[in-house]
């Protein structure tokens, strides 16, 4: 009887282990940074809207408020700030390969390249920022993200109106875009967010239809996620090989393979340090850190292993 009792218990504890491996709620192992970003005194984020990493692990801030384009250093404090009269309604933004800024202005329909000191490079986007169709050439209607691909190809979610993923040569010239509306493979609803890995494969945040959808450079449809949440914000860490996911809805980071498995989970509703208010970009660095900009909270918190 004893012996049958030991081999219950053992069986039952190797079973509850092999499930705590497996379970796609697994919490991410890392703690928050309270009052990370160091502002001066007076002186608040707007709605946090984007959050960008550059080689030297310094973080680019995009708000919705004074100066909205603020670098700190990986320890919070302060290092520039300006686009003042410039940005109408921050959204995404991202350093390109050669360390230029891209800013999408969600408000003036337009994505903006520039220098690290604030000098505009690269205009794209209607004059007067009139909105474009969905097969505009150098218009948007609300676009939403950037990214770039080995190449440098830039590549604009667009977006909150247009239904497509437009891309651009690294000079800003126009290659093709794709997209609709629908729920098909291929149609979007509500395009959020692109990210791309190392093997150029490009991952888009269909936000309202609840997925994540999957190309190669030329649009071809590869695969799709539709289990994995809420997709706002997208990220993709070289480090581990894994896509991080913003999840606005839920509140929630995601950390997911590159078969949209969930490997990890970090974050719940509320206001205080840790918690999340619509979670609505992310940025990972070169140490693993995760960087997360709030719309609700005004601020980005940072999370270290």
């Amino acid at each position: 009887m004893k012996l049958a009792l030991r081999i219950l218990v053992g069986s039952a504890i190797a079973l509850s282990l092999l499930w705590a491996q497996s379970d796609p709620k697994t919490f991410l192992p890392h703690r928050v940074v309270k009052d990370w970003a160091q502002l001066p005194a007076g002186s608040n984020f707007g709605m946090t809207s984007g959050v960008s990493v550059d080689r030297d692990d310094n973080v680019w801030v995009f708000h919705r408020g004074k100066n909205p384009i603020m670098q700190f250093n990986e320890d919070g404090r302060l290092l520039r700030s300006w686009g003042d009269g410039i940005i109408n309604s921050s959204h995404g933004i991202a350093v390109g390969p050669d360390g230029g800024i891209w800013a999408v202005d969600v408000g003036a329909h337009m994505v903006l390249k520039f220098s690290p000191e604030g000098r505009i490079q690269i205009v794209l986007g209607n004059a007067g920022g009139q909105p474009g169709t969905n097969d505009d050439k150098y218009a948007f209607n609300k676009p939403t993200g950037v990214a770039f691909d080995s190449e440098g190809n830039v590549y604009v979610s667009d977006g909150y109106e247009n239904t497509r993923v437009v891309k651009y040569s690294p000079a800003g010239e126009y290659i093709m875009h794709w997209g609709r509306p629908g729920t098909g493979d291929g149609e979007f609803n509500l395009v959020h967010d692109v990210a791309i890995d190392s093997k150029d494969r490009v991952y888009v945040a269909d936000r309202t239809n609840n997925r994540v959808q999957i190309f190669d450079t030329k649009g071809k449809f590869l695969a799709k996620w539709t289990d994995v949440g809420t997709p706002w914000g997208l990220d993709y860490d070289a480090r581990e090989d894994v896509i991080y996911m913003a999840d606005g809805v839920n509140n929630q980071i995601s950390k997911l393979n590159l078969d949209g498995q969930v490997l990890g989970t970090l974050g719940s509703f509320g206001k205080a340090p840790g918690q999340l208010d619509f979670a609505h970009h992310i940025e990972v660095d070169s140490k693993g850190s995760i960087y997360v900009a709030e719309i609700k909270n005004w601020r980005v918190q940072k999370f270290v292993q």
